[in-house]
C-alpha cells in the first residue's frame, strides 16, 4: 500500500473522485503544509495559515501506479492556474502534490514534464514532501456522498 496527498481545489470533489478508481484504497480530506496546529476549516479559509485543502489518498500499487494516479489528478486540475480551481480562489485552493516517498519525486517530476508538453504556460503545481497533515472536520468527510447536490468544481457526472 502507498499514499500520497493530492491539493486540486475543494477538497470535496477531490475525494470523490478518487473514491471511485480502481485500487484506491482510502481517501480522506484534510488540510497540508501549514503553519499552525490542528487549524480549523474557518482558519484555513481566513486566516492565512498556509495549508491546502487535500485528499490523502492510499492507493495499492499493485492495481494502480503512481504514474495512473497522477495521470487521473492530471485530468481534473489545472496545473496552470496558481491558487484557484474552477470557482474556489484563495492559496489553500493550490494544486499541489505532497509526498511521503523520496522514491516517488522521479514518478511525480515525469509526470509534470510530460503534461507541460500539453500547455504553452507553466505548470505552477506545488511539488513538496508532506510536512504536516490534519485530518479535516467530519462534516466534510465523504461530503458529496452525504450531499450529492453539493457545489464541485470536477465534473464527476
Amino acid at each position: 500500500m502507498k499514499k500520497i496527498v493530492l491539493a486540486g481545489g475543494c477538497f470535496w470533489g477531490v475525494q470523490e473522485y478518487f473514491s471511485r478508481i480502481n485500487g484506491i484504497l482510502k481517501t480522506e480530506v484534510g488540510y497540508a503544509n501549514g503553519k499552525t496546529y490542528n487549524p480549523t476549516y474557518e482558519q484555513v479559509c481566513n486566516d492565512n495559515t498556509g495549508f491546502a485543502e487535500v485528499c490523502y489518498v492510499e492507493y495499492d500499487e499493485r492495481i494502480i501506479t503512481l504514474k495512473d494516479v497522477l495521470s487521473k489528478f492530471w485530468a481534473v486540475v489545472n496545473p496552470t492556474s496558481l491558487n484557484r480551481q474552477g470557482n474556489d480562489v484563495g492559496n489553500q485552493y493550490r494544486s499541489g502534490i505532497y509526498y511521503f516517498d523520496e522514491d516517488d519525486i522521479a514518478d511525480i517530476q515525469e509526470s509534470i514534464k510530460e503534461l507541460q508538453k500539453k500547455y504553452e504556460k507553466k505548470i505552477v503545481t506545488e511539488v513538496k514532501p508532506l510536512e504536516n497533515y490534519f485530518k479535516a472536520e467530519e462534516y466534510h468527510q465523504d461530503y458529496l456522498k452525504k450531499n450529492p447536490n453539493g457545489y464541485c468544481h470536477i465534473n464527476l457526472g
